[in-house]
């Protein structure tokens, strides 16, 4: 068992951590009301309705690392460099994207590495030049990163032609040419690109590690694997090995914690695991399990179900069939809320499920609920847990949250956890090597987790035996 950040029976002495992160939960205006709840009269519909997921039990088949011999080879590389930035400064809000690459540049290191990679989109106010990106990359890696400000014409293809074993070369953001944001389709249409037809002849291989960007479809990301030999990168082959086990073969018992904001996102999630029959219980918690309850006929008050559909906006509908599917074929698997906490006059109080509706914000779980949860985390082989269990940024509210950290901290279970804010919070408390895995993944893990397309990793299988076929060739696999 490992060694536990504090618990339940040490509350009295828990001091609140330190977060940084945007609140993912606004003030709820409360006022009494008896609409908080969802008409459950239409349980009785398919959980398939509204449902499109690719489903079935398989383990994507891709080159790795470890299959090739790397040593001299010129390697197109394509990771998510995607940061948070300041509006102002656009300083490095949090490198975690460009240190997560760093184990495999580090195995890549006796062939030339030139880097393409993304930050935000046209438009917005983050969408920079990779110049700062090359420069912190540099100063982790502890060598020289070299930057043009080009993408696939002549000067960064003299840059690349002239670099030794041994050069990493970056090049500009990819999302600065048209091709990478209008050609998304077809990977035939992908490789009439300038991106691709004026790089693929420089390059041995394409070693792809963007999975932040796993769900997405352009020419970067996907056109160049019917063109070069194309191989999973560290990063990207860690996310596609452990979250299959939780989607395809996991160890049971199997328990899934889902909480978070958005309902819509988590109930996919739920009815891909629940459909399949690969998942023992499933836990709601957060706002997705305060959804759960009006969908169970709960009234739990105006402004808290406002607050809930406001998230799955515009979805309400489609998400409230979601939740009552669950729940009316699915019911022995689900644990909900069985009391919660809401905030008074500007502190915690205790609520059970009885007392709903109230007219206070509902902003954690309660104490039984947890007290409930925990020996069945503890007795699971395979633990997944995406979404926080409360309003964590607030003092009085993250108790909940880190209990369920906790769980997964001290199960013997396989834990993987699910991206986005939940990645951030295991990140912040110290806990990510504490966990089996901690997924880098924002929409690309929900995406996987929830059955749906992958079109990155779909690419890389595609291209498995051709690759296989022509490395074997070259005498390149071990």
């Amino acid at each position: 068992m490992r060694n536990p950040l504090p618990t339940i029976s040490q509350f009295r002495y828990w001091n609140a951590p330190i977060f940084t992160f945007r609140p993912a939960h606004s003030e709820v205006h409360a006022s009494p009301s008896k609409s908080g709840c969802i008409d459950s009269s239409d349980a009785s519909i398919s959980p398939h309705s509204q449902i499109q997921v690719t489903r079935g039990p398989h383990v994507p088949k891709v080159l790795g690392l470890d299959d090739i011999k790397l040593d001299g080879l010129k390697i197109l590389y394509r990771a998510d460099l995607n940061l948070p930035v300041h509006p102002s400064t656009k300083e490095f809000l949090d490198d975690k994207r460009i240190r997560s690459i760093i184990p495999t540049l580090q195995k890549l290191e006796s062939s030339s590495v030139t880097i393409l990679a993304h930050q935000s989109r046209p438009g917005r106010s983050d969408f920079t030049n990779l110049q700062r990106h090359a420069n912190r990359l540099s100063q982790l890696l502890g060598r020289p990163v070299d930057f043009v400000p080009d993408i696939c014409g002549s000067s960064a293809t003299t840059a690349i032609d002239s670099m030794q074993p041994g050069d990493v070369l970056m090049l500009d953001n990819v999302r600065l040419h048209p091709d990478e944001n209008l050609l998304k389709g077809e990977i035939e249409e992908q490789e009439s690109s300038d991106i691709i037809q004026n790089l693929e002849s420089h390059f041995d291989i394409f070693v792809n590690d963007a999975f932040g960007a796993a769900h997405r479809s352009s020419p970067s990301l996907t056109g160049f694997t019917r063109k070069l030999p194309s191989v999973a990168g560290g990063l990207m082959k860690r996310e596609i090995d452990a979250l299959s086990i939780a989607v395809e073969n996991p160890p049971r018992p199997y328990v899934a914690l889902l909480g978070g904001a958005k309902a819509d996102d988590s109930l996919r999630v739920a009815i891909n695991l629940l459909e399949r029959n690969i998942v023992d219980t499933v836990a709601f918690l957060g706002v997705v399990g305060n959804f759960m309850l009006m969908a169970d006929g709960i009234d739990i008050g105006k402004s808290n179900a406002d607050f809930a559909k406001s998230q799955v906006e515009p979805f309400v509908d489609e998400t409230s069939k979601m939740a009552k599917n669950i729940l009316s074929n699915y019911r022995e698997k689900v644990i909900l809320p069985e009391d919660l906490a809401i905030e008074l006059n500007g502190s915690r109080e205790p609520l059970s499920i009885q007392q709903l509706p109230t007219p206070h914000p509902i902003y954690d779980v309660g104490l039984s609920t947890l007290m409930g949860l925990r020996p069945i985390v503890m007795g699971a082989s395979c633990v997944l847990w995406n979404g926080p269990a409360s309003y964590f940024e607030k003092q009085n509210f993250a108790f909940g949250t880190i209990e369920v950290l906790n769980m997964c901290i001290e199960t013997d279970a396989t834990t993987i956890i699910g991206g986005g804010h939940t990645s951030a919070l295991v990140e912040a408390r110290g806990a990510a090597n504490r966990v089996t895995h901690n997924s880098s993944g924002g929409g690309a893990t929900l995406t996987m987790l929830s059955g749906g397309r992958m079109p990155v990793i779909e690419a890389l299988e595609r291209s498995f035996e051709a690759s296989q076929s022509i490395l074997g060739e070259r005498g390149l696999l071990v």
